[in-house]
Parts: C-alpha cells; sequence; structure tokens
C-alpha cells in the first residue's frame, strides 16, 4: 500500500486569536494560506488544499465571506469548486483578474475593504496585480502573499525570482507599506509562502522594525535568485 495516500491530513494551525494557517500546498508551489475568523463574515487569503478536510472546516467555522487572492500564484483549479461549495465573493486586483475569465469576481484597483479591519493593498513587482491584506486586529497583520517572504533567517524581504514582474516597483511598493505603517500599527506579518523558514513560529513579529530596516537601495542592485 502507498504510505503517502494513508496520511492523515494536517489540520489549519491556529496561529493567533481567530487567525489560522493551512499547510502549504502543492498546486501553488509551497504556497500558504490563511483564514480569518471575524464576526462580519470570514475571510479566506488564497487557496489552501481543496478537500473534504478544509471545506468542512470552512463550514464548521461559519463559511468564507470573501476569499481573496494576493497574486496569480495563489490562483488554483479549485477556485471555481470553493465559491461553488462555499458562495464566497471572490477578491482579486484588477491586473489579475483576467486569469479567472469564467469566475464571478469583485476587482479593485489600489485598495478595497473587505470588512471593516481588514483591507487589500496594491502592492505590484511581483506580479502586476500582487496585493497585501492588512488585518487591524492583534497590533496589525499584514498578509504579504510573495511580496515579502521569510528569508533562510526568518526575516521579511522582497526576493528578486526568475518571473518577478519588476523589481523595482515591488520595492517602491515595499517603501509604502514601510511609511504606511507604524510600531503601533505592525505588529506581525504572515508570509504567503516559504514559512518553513520561520522555524515552526508560523509568522513573524517585530514586523514593522524588521521591514523598516530593509536597505531598499542595496536591494536594486540584487541579483536574480532561481
Amino acid at each position: 500500500m502507498d504510505q503517502r495516500n494513508t496520511r492523515t491530513p494536517k489540520p489549519p494551525r491556529l496561529l493567533l486569536d481567530g487567525l489560522f494557517a493551512f499547510p502549504p500546498n502543492r498546486e501553488t508551489l509551497g504556497g500558504t494560506a490563511y483564514f480569518i475568523v471575524e464576526k462580519p463574515g470570514n475571510i479566506l487569503l488564497d487557496c489552501p488544499i481543496w478537500d473534504e478536510e478544509t471545506q468542512q472546516f470552512l463550514k464548521e467555522q461559519g463559511g468564507v465571506k470573501s476569499l481573496l487572492l494576493t497574486h496569480r500564484g495563489a490562483i488554483t483549479p479549485s477556485v471555481k469548486s470553493l465559491q461553488a461549495a462555499l458562495g464566497s465573493e471572490i477578491l482579486i486586483q484588477e491586473q489579475e483578474a483576467y486569469l479567472l475569465p469564467d469566475v464571478p469576481l469583485t476587482p479593485f484597483e489600489q485598495e478595497i475593504t473587505l470588512i471593516s479591519n481588514l483591507t487589500a493593498i496594491w502592492t505590484p513587482g511581483h506580479s502586476p496585480g500582487s496585493c497585501c491584506a492588512y488585518w487591524q486586529r492583534h497590533e496589525g497583520v499584514l498578509f504579504t502573499g510573495r511580496h515579502l517572504l521569510p528569508s533562510t533567517q526568518g526575516e521579511p524581504t522582497p526576493l528578486r525570482l526568475a518571473k518577478t514582474f519588476h523589481w523595482f516597483r515591488q520595492l517602491d511598493s515595499v517603501a509604502l507599506l514601510r511609511d504606511r505603517f507604524s510600531s503601533d500599527t505592525l505588529n506581525y506579518i504572515c508570509p504567503g509562502a516559504n514559512t518553513g523558514f520561520l522555524r515552526g513560529k508560523g509568522l513573524i513579529n517585530d514586523a514593522y522594525h524588521k521591514l523598516k530596516a530593509l536597505d531598499l537601495l542595496s536591494l536594486r542592485q540584487h541579483p536574480i535568485s532561481l
């Protein structure tokens, strides 16, 4: 018997009150999806592994009001199935919307408020329509998709990859986030991939100071990572 098919799927992990992280999804090259539980409506950030266990978990938590896709690499073929099963609104920055021509969407340009304390922010660079999501709870949590990822030391950093859409725009987007927040408004970063580098912590704390410490001028000369 193939032991790979008999393993019990890992359940979502509780990171903070009202915040779960799903196991990495092979369909998004190891991407991590997050789930926020809020009274006005629960929010799913990017696509988790879509199976019976995930569907049951989301229904038990009260369903999904909205699914926010932070970049094109977070899209999976299960988007339509998820929407059909849960009746969720799907939000995506307008420059990525063409990738889902047969799916009812809510595209946005610069920013959009999903619920009163959660805002999606356009941060182009990694992809044309890359975005982050800012949750006001827990002194500020920023979900960065692949816009900012953990380094091998677990520090938040933009990565210049072979598929990076526009490196300088990505760095400009990092600067806008740095200038938008403060030590009082940004406490955690939840990256959309590379979470193994967090050494089991699941998120990046002291987020604003680590974001402010980035040397964006030096990063403009950064070579492409494979």
